[in-house]
């Protein structure tokens, strides 16, 4: 563990786009599928280290709304993917990390559902750290999303326009229960959120970094949090 971080000043969630896999595979003359392959076992490395470190939440950006516009075969091999991290999950158990996938999970195939909906039962009990994985996951369809709960509320009588607030939102949105990023990393050399937790991020610290995804190592992000540390965080105070 590099001792420049200190334990008592983590940032408590940390939010990670996971870019980059399909360049590494062509720098490697490899297929696309193994730049993917590659970025899904560093996950696994990474939210292990966040869990040695004590960060209390992870979410990956691991299937966006847009990324039905890739090829068929590239998007059936991405569940793939998913399927098999899902059934690994079950080996897992004393990691205790807690599983959450967050996104609009409706689309996806009926077994992957099911997988999710296992692999959250069987980690709920789980005290470390909890890993959101985003599926189908996209900003402004989450807005959306707590824009109609609010709205069939209202409907319902259950709200007043009065009770509708920024709370209102935050406690409708995927990640309702959970603290916003403090840190949001983006690896790849692209410095843009890509429509990734546009409500949660208003105050986030940002951490970009040229290495491509399957290349980012724990000390990669152990630098990320040795930077924030280092800021200063306002929330729009002058002082």
């Amino acid at each position: 563990m590099n001792d420049q971080i200190d334990l008592n000043r983590l940032p408590r969630h940390i939010g990670v786009i996971m870019d980059g896999n399909g360049r590494w595979a062509k720098k490697r003359l490899l297929p696309r599928m193994a730049g993917h392959s590659a970025g899904a076992n560093n996950f696994k490395t990474i939210a292990r280290h966040c869990n040695e470190l004590g960060i209390k939440y992870l979410t990956v950006y691991a299937f966006s709304t847009e990324n039905w516009k890739r090829s068929k075969d590239e998007v059936d091999n991405l569940f793939n993917l998913f399927r098999d991290y899902l059934i690994d999950s079950r080996n897992f158990k004393d990691e205790n990390m807690r599983l959450k996938v967050i996104g609009d999970i409706d689309m996806l195939p009926k077994d992957i559902v099911e997988l999710i909906h296992e692999a959250e039962e069987n980690s709920k009990d789980a005290t470390g750290t909890v890993v959101n994985l985003a599926i189908n996951y996209g900003g402004r369809d989450e807005l959306v999303y707590a824009v109609k709960k609010i709205a069939q509320e209202y409907k319902n009588g259950d709200i007043s326009i009065e009770d509708i607030t920024e709370k209102a939102i935050s406690d409708r949105i995927y990640t309702a229960d959970q603290p916003d990023p403090d840190l949001i990393i983006r690896p790849s050399g692209e410095f843009r959120l890509s429509n990734f937790m546009i409500w949660q991020s208003a105050y986030s610290e940002f951490w970009f970094s040229n290495v491509l995804w399957p290349d980012f190592k724990p000390s990669d992000l152990d630098q990320a949090i040795i930077a924030y540390q280092q800021r200063d965080r306002r929330f729009g105070d002058a002082k």
